[in-house]
């Protein structure tokens, strides 16, 4: 018997949803204010997976995200197929609902369409009717905008998926339901004769997936709790995507909430009882290793992390932490990452910057490492690789103001609002240093630098701390102070995760 074992995406893949097409799964997620956003992975059998692109190259509009907005823009995208077309719609809680659609999953995807305006309108998932040709729309909402929430709005939507035809119907209140709160993250669905809406409640890290149903969309519904932490150690297990394989299989992917590491997707078998209700996991609990699903045996994958920037491009796994512009990144025809040092005000607090490159936190430990030569000869310049959140460390080089090249390693409290030393300074001989990160359990932190003399550490244990709703990003930067005139660049090579 092949077993597969949770999470099977061991990483910051908030908010899932998935989709089956023929034989392939694709699945969408959060990406909030990176750019470029909603990533596109695929599977052949729901736990090997790859990720294939991005459906957005940059957020819209464009002036809103000129600068980081880290826990904003792109929230929990719902994926669908319909018409030969594959659709995501999200919420922006501080524009309204988009979509996006596009002939195949690796494009071309269309520019964002704004199919709803208001404030805190998030957590949008469209559903056509296939028997009656009628188009609807779901959404939850965001106090932190709007002043409302715990409650699902649902309209009539026009066919083509540009707009809603109606003002909208409260069709789920939470506060009327007995020990709910914060429900949000619908999912809607039609199977056997109802309108169903796979929907989560109690927060991300202690909630539980609920279940609705009604014979008409827009209600009444009845409720049911289908999937809960009990005494597994999965907390908050929730907020995903039903999808049933070609043979008929029914499967359920969520993610839990795992502080700096962020939202990990585990996998659930799932089956409807002779009540016609859904049956998630384990009769209602996680699972943390199951039988594979029935579908043909596929090698080990997983999104990339490793990048050797040939031509200096970089792989899919990387975005930027704002709309990035030309000049940023450098190709070249070599291999390695040359980034320029970007001029800015905000040089001491990477939290501020847009030219920060990052990829997720791995979920399990692992060490990080990048070869790194500064080329500036700007007093103050820096390079560097970082673990960026709330709070922030980095290691890297700077010029010196006598003109020498140094080791620094910096970090930042979430509550600073600049950046300090967490060790002394080193010099660096020829400009050049290898990096390293070890990253442990709990997410802390060993940094370590290498000038040619083997690796040695610098500074104490720094422990990686998420945003809001965003888990810790491992980010590669090269800025200068302010002023005027080209300030260098600085070039990256080799890097490489592995497992400890």
């Amino acid at each position: 018997m092949r077993t597969y074992t949770n999470p099977v995406l061991n990483a910051d893949w908030s908010d899932p949803d998935v989709v089956r097409v023929g034989d392939d799964f694709y699945l969408t997620a959060s990406s909030f204010g990176r750019a470029p956003g909603l990533p596109l992975l695929h599977s052949r059998d729901l736990v090997n997976w790859t990720l294939v692109g991005h459906a957005l190259e940059r957020l819209e509009p464009e002036a809103e995200f000129r600068t980081p907005r880290h826990d904003c823009g792109v929230w929990a995208p719902a994926f669908r197929y319909h018409d030969e077309r594959f659709w995501i719609f999200w919420g922006d809680p501080d524009q309204g609902i988009f979509q996006v659609n596009a002939p195949a999953v690796r494009g071309p995807w269309t520019r964002p369409h704004l199919v709803k305006a208001g404030k805190g309108l998030i957590d949008p998932c469209p559903l056509w009717d296939e028997e009656t040709g009628d188009a609807y729309l779901v959404h939850a909402w965001a106090k932190s905008r709007s002043g409302v929430k715990n409650r699902l709005t649902g309209h009539r939507m026009h066919p083509d998926g540009t707009e809603v035809l109606d003002e909208g119907k409260l069709i789920v209140d939470g506060n009327r339901i007995p020990g709910w709160f914060t429900l949000e993250g619908p999912k809607l669905y039609k199977h056997d004769g109802w309108f169903w809406i796979l929907a989560p409640a109690g927060g991300v890290e202690t909630g539980w997936q609920g279940a609705f149903r009604s014979r008409g969309f827009f209600g009444p519904y009845e409720e049911r709790i289908v999937l809960e932490q009990r005494d597994t150690d999965v907390n908050g297990p929730h907020q995903g995507g039903w999808v049933r394989t070609r043979t008929g299989e029914d499967w359920f992917l969520h993610f839990q909430q795992r502080g700096a590491y962020g939202r990990v997707v585990h996998l659930q078998p799932m089956r409807w009882g002779s009540d016609g209700w859904p049956l998630i996991g384990d009769d209602g609990a996680p699972v943390a290793v199951h039988e594979a699903p029935g579908l043909p045996p596929q090698p080990p994958a997983a999104p990339a992390t490793d990048d050797d920037f040939p031509g200096g491009r970089f792989g899919r796994q990387w975005s930027w932490t704002a709309n990035p512009r030309d000049g940023w990144a450098t190709q070249h025809s070599g291999d390695g990452l040359r980034l320029s040092c970007l001029r800015s005000a905000d040089a001491h607090d990477l939290r501020r910057l847009p030219n920060v490159l990052t990829q997720r936190l791995p979920g399990t430990p692992s060490a990080v490492e990048v070869d790194l030569t500064l080329h500036s000869e700007e007093p103050g310049a820096r390079a560097g690789l970082a673990v960026l959140g709330d709070a922030f460390g980095w290691i890297g080089l700077q010029r010196g103001s006598e003109g020498a090249v140094h080791v620094v390693h910096r970090f930042a409290e979430a509550v600073a609002e600049a950046e300090r030393d967490a060790d002394h300074p080193r010099l660096a001989p020829g400009g050049r240093v290898r990096l390293r990160i070890e990253i442990g359990a709990g997410a802390r932190c060993r940094f370590l630098y290498d000038t040619g003399r083997g690796p040695r550490p610098s500074g104490p244990v720094f422990a990686a701390t998420p945003w809001r709703w965003v888990g810790a990003l491992l980010g590669l930067f090269a800025v200068a102070p302010a002023g005027t005139g080209h300030a260098g660049a600085a070039t990256f090579t080799h890097l490489r995760i592995h497992s400890l």
